[in-house]
């Protein structure tokens, strides 16, 4: 469950830090809007996983796209693309 505090509670930063951890990160606002987020390193390599898993699948998708609409090529000419790339 996250917590919300004002952001003048970073006077006493440790005690902050200490509501901090997996799962549960801290908001810390600045005149009652949200300005910042701490978060637990253990949440933020999962959401750079997620961020890097989304943008993969975006990529296939166009990709996928293009060959619906420009058409698929063979095998043969996907390897024959793959060793030209290989020796430069």
């Amino acid at each position: 469950m996250p917590t919300i505090a004002p952001i003048s509670d970073l006077h006493n930063y440790g005690t902050v830090l200490e509501k901090v951890s997996p799962g549960s990160p801290v908001y810390l606002t600045r005149n009652g809007r949200g300005v910042y987020s701490i978060r637990n390193m253990e949440d933020e390599e999962n959401f750079q996983k997620a961020e890097a898993m989304i943008t993969l699948l975006c990529e296939l998708n166009a990709g996928i796209r293009s060959a619906e609409e420009s058409g698929w090529i063979t095998e043969e000419d996907f390897r024959r693309h793959l060793r030209s790339r290989r020796k430069t």
